[in-house]
């Protein structure tokens, strides 16, 4: 058998490196953000007559997939600077996390089950709906509303406590650590804006996102060391000295 093909043909595989995943990392915390921004520009107002647009759909489909690519995306954020960013970058990483996942579960409901309720059973879709705004529910939600009621501090402790972590590590962009920070400051304003302006103020945390991203992906990192064998110059063959 021949072992030189053999050694050609594990050679000639892709190996999947510490900096190939911190790129992926960082593209998928871009798309995270672009996800974000997405949600911010076009998501409609909370009522009955949206649910079964277009635009509707759409946009949660784009949430659904903030949860994917943003879980990811925190994972490598999180890991490049773990060394510096302290207790404060690990809560703000896990805080963030749990937003995700939370919001992936609501926002595939509200993309593929929602829109065919809402002629069916549009007393259940109002009362999710009206989950949303804090307005009472005429039926059962179950833990629904504890679930949506804890995600909102998440929401805001997350990303202001990862991104003073980011700033005061110094490891990523600190303005875009700044700029996540801000981002979170801005969440409580939505109780007091009208409610078609409420998703704008994810735009500067999608913004954050896409920018921490963009700085991991284009990172550039010292290449490996050769192995010691490919260093060392091969010692004379005693057999064809003699």
């Amino acid at each position: 058998m021949n072992t030189t093909g053999k050694t050609s043909i594990k050679e000639s595989k892709p190996k999947m490196t510490t900096a190939t995943l911190m790129r992926w990392a960082g593209l998928s915390a871009m798309a995270a953000g672009l996800c974000f921004i997405v949600i911010g520009m076009f998501h409609p107002v909370n009522v009955l007559s949206s649910v079964t647009t277009a635009n509707w759909v759409n946009v949660h489909i784009f949430a659904t997939a903030l949860g994917f690519f943003g879980l990811f995306g925190m994972a490598g954020l999180y890991v490049r600077q773990v060394e510096k960013s302290g207790w404060l970058g690990l809560a703000g990483f896990l805080l963030l996390s749990v937003w995700m996942t939370l919001v992936t579960g609501f926002s595939f409901v509200e993309a593929f089950i929602l829109p065919r309720l809402a002629t069916e059973s549009p007393a259940f879709v109002t009362g999710l709906l009206g989950m949303f705004s804090s307005t009472p529910s005429p039926v059962d939600l179950g833990i629904l509303p504890t679930l949506w009621n804890i995600q909102g501090p998440m929401y805001i402790l997350g990303p202001l406590l990862f991104g003073i972590a980011t700033f005061r590590a110094g490891v990523l962009p600190r303005w875009a650590g700044a700029l996540l920070a801000f981002g979170a400051v801005l969440v409580p304003i939505g109780a007091v804006v009208p409610p078609e302006l409420q998703p704008k103020i994810m735009i500067p945390v999608g913004l954050a996102m896409a920018w921490l991203g963009y700085a991991l992906w284009s990172e550039r990192r010292a290449p490996a060391a050769q192995p010691l064998a490919d260093t060392v110059s091969p010692r004379l063959n005693p057999t064809a000295a003699e």
